[in-house]
């Protein structure tokens, strides 16, 4: 398993020296005398701090912080390590030199130097990113930088560059967005029984994941404002890498048509529709310039081939 890793930075020091509050009166002096001195200096340049270039925004929610990062982060790595055990056992886990692999992780390179200026804990995260023999249509990034693929994703949807960044890019931004860390935070869960999730792999019986709030985190349904935060900011994320942002509208065409047959499991957390391509198409310009100034992949991957059938074992042999 070939790991991504950010080498965490040196955490900044704080002194704890802690000053005596001052007088009512000489806050309020003080608060007037700053408040003047930014009106003459804003007066005297005419300067405006310049604005961020790219997806407008804001802030993340007041809820994660009902829920600490770390333990989500640890949940999400217990829940990604259990599933690989389990696509393991089932042989379901391709290799590290399958070609698939080796085109999600050099995407994947691309994409995660630009995740710290999202969520700066994204630098010591232990980024990690694998496919899954499954036909289904799926992907995800646990908290803390775990990335899984589907085969089916990658197969059915036959896939371009541009358009895998976009899937993972949008998946990547749901975990520095933090957006499952918001949700469990706004349902009041922090410690989960165990649930019953290997129907929605794709495994089927190969035991039931486990635990506490891990085995949550692959089912959280995110609200409309979630999906669209992390289309925009994955769109963005992967126009920095070089890829195409046009790529996300051919994608979403792509999972409505494919959403016209069976369900598929992503498709059931990720609703497409005509909103959402607007959406993606009026933002485009936004991130026009930073994909035209990106350095562009130099090495393009061919899109994924239909998932060979396991092959039985054979019979041992006469005399054997």
């Amino acid at each position: 398993m070939r790991v991504c890793r950010i080498a965490p930075r040196k955490p900044a020091i704080v002194s704890d020296h802690v000053e005596p509050a001052p007088s009512l009166s000489s806050r309020v002096s003080r608060r007037a005398l700053l408040g003047t001195a930014a009106l003459l200096a804003a007066g005297c340049t005419g300067k405006q701090p310049p604005a961020r270039e790219g997806v407008p925004v804001g802030d993340k929610s007041w809820f994660t912080r009902l829920v600490p990062a770390a333990e989500v982060e640890a949940a999400g790595t217990q829940q990604y390590l259990q599933l690989m055990q389990q696509a393991g056992q089932q042989h379901a886990l391709l290799p590290a030199l399958h070609p698939q692999v080796l085109r999600l992780r050099a995407i994947a390179a691309r994409l995660i130097p630009f995740a710290p200026q999202w969520n700066p804990r994204a630098e010591q995260w232990r980024w990690e990113v694998n496919v899954i023999a499954s036909p289904q249509l799926n992907a995800f990034c646990m908290p803390g930088g775990k990335i899984v693929f589907f085969y089916g994703i990658l197969d059915k949807l036959k896939l371009s560059d541009d358009e895998v960044a976009m899937v993972m890019g949008h998946e990547i931004a749901h975990a520095l967005r933090e957006h499952a860390r918001e949700r469990l935070a706004k349902t009041g869960t922090t410690r989960l029984a165990v649930g019953a999730v290997s129907t929605l792999l794709g495994f089927g019986n190969v035991g039931d994941t486990l635990l506490h709030m891990g085995g949550q985190l692959l089912t959280l349904t995110f609200s409309r404002e979630d999906e669209s935060e992390a289309d925009l900011v994955g769109m963005e994320l992967a126009a920095r890498a070089g890829y195409d942002p046009a790529a996300s509208v051919s994608l979403w065409q792509k999972m409505a048509q494919a959403g016209q047959g069976a369900p598929a499991a992503f498709l059931s957390t990720h609703p497409s529709g005509n909103t959402r391509i607007a959406d993606l198409q009026r933002n485009l310009p936004r991130v026009a310039g930073l994909y035209a100034r990106a350095p562009k992949p130099v090495e393009r991957f061919e899109v994924a081939a239909p998932l060979a059938p396991p092959q039985p074992a054979s019979a041992p042999g006469p005399g054997a």
